[in-house]
This record gives C-alpha cells, structure tokens and sequence, in this order.
C-alpha cells in the first residue's frame, strides 16, 4: 500500500489529512516535529511526503533541504498558510514538487498527490538532449558543449522543459504551471527571471522571445 508521511504539527489538520488519505486507499503517517519528520523521511518507507511550512525544531524548508541533501528524491507536497509568491519559488527552489496553500479543499490536495505519486513513478529517459545541450534526468546534470554547467532545481525544470519541446513556443501559463505548479499570475515575472539565468548558463540565444506568445527553444 502507499504509504504518505505527512509533516504537520497541527492536529486538526494532520488528522482531517490523515483520514481523508486512508479512506482515499493510502497508509498515512503523522508527526508533528520537523527534525523527526525529517529522520522518518529519510528512514522510513513513505512514497510522498506533505510537509508543513511552520514547524517546531526545523522549518519546513530546512527540512526540505536537509531531505535533498541526503539524495532523497522523494515527492514533497508543501503545505502552507503563507500565500506570497516568494515563498513559493523558495519551497520550490528547495526540491518541492508541489505547493498547496492552506486552507485547501481535501479533493484539490488528493489529486495533486496522485498526480506526484504518478510522476514519480513513470519512467524516465536517462538523458535527453537538443543541439550540444545534454541533460541526465537521474543525476540533475546539465551539459553543454561537453562542459558541465549547474543548474538550480528551478532552472533544471525549465530547461527540461525546452529541451523536451524543440522550436515549440511554449507560453508563460505553461511554464509557471509545468515547473513552478502555479496558476498563471500576471504580476509575475518569475517565469522571466528564470529564463534570463539559463539564457546565461546555456547561451543567450538558445531561447528566443516569441511576442505575446512566450518563449521558444532554438
């Protein structure tokens, strides 16, 4: 049976979560500290973690980190009652598959669970590539021109999303949703800000502007 770890240190919303998931046909677990959640992470047999922002001994985001830097890869749904699209991009920025922010409807956070858990499981190409840029899936390397180049998680995804879409334009509600998992915001730039760092580190014309449209991988 799956099995989903979730984080969350207030017990209204850790047992309404938990509940909601087992009678959905998941094993849940709860625990209510970030440095335990963090350990029974790293340790325990969870397929997905959701994961509170505010925390007791390590915040959500430190335990996130933490979570990454040991290798894990395991799916990590934040859970927040902060809505500022800064501290989205962080949590994203930190390893985060996904990002709900509270209060939720219990049916929105269940889909997005099974929508991580199949991602996660759907096997990957080891390596794609368009022109000289080479990017292994497995490892989060980016290669171009034979010479390694690193890649913030953000900028990862996004490459990864032109690279699997050569001369495709692709529009800013595409990206902000593919990468980011947001809703379109159209006072945001951050789908902009991210493009101008990979224009930087893969080449300033492998990604041409397309007015009005979005942007388009050469």
């Amino acid at each position: 049976m799956t099995k989903i770890l979730i984080i969350e240190d207030e017990p209204r919303i850790a047992s309404f979560v938990k509940r909601g998931l087992e009678t959905a046909g998941f094993d849940a677990e709860t625990v209510e500290d970030g440095a335990d959640g963090l350990q029974a992470a790293l340790h325990g047999d969870s397929d997905l973690v959701l994961l509170d922002v505010g925390l007791p001994t390590m915040d959500g985001f430190e335990v996130l980190r933490a979570l990454r830097a040991e290798g894990s890869g395991i799916p990590v749904i934040m859970l927040t009652a902060r809505s500022g699209t800064r501290d989205t991009v962080d949590g994203l920025d930190a390893g985060a598959n996904d990002y709900v922010p509270k209060p939720f409807v219990f049916e929105e956070l269940l889909a997005r669970v099974r929508s991580r858990l199949r991602e996660h499981a759907a096997p990957l190409d080891a390596t794609i590539g368009s022109g000289d840029v080479v990017l292994d899936l497995l490892a989060r390397r980016a290669v171009v021109s034979g010479r390694e180049v690193e890649l913030s998680a953000r900028e990862f995804s996004l490459a990864e999303q032109f690279v699997r879409n050569p001369g495709r334009v692709l529009s800013r509600e595409t990206l902000l949703s593919s990468v980011w998992g947001l809703d379109f915001d159209p006072g945001s730039n951050v789908v902009d800000v991210y493009v101008r760092y990979l224009r930087g580190k893969l080449g300033p014309d492998r990604i041409v502007t397309v007015r009005g449209a979005g942007y388009r991988w050469e």
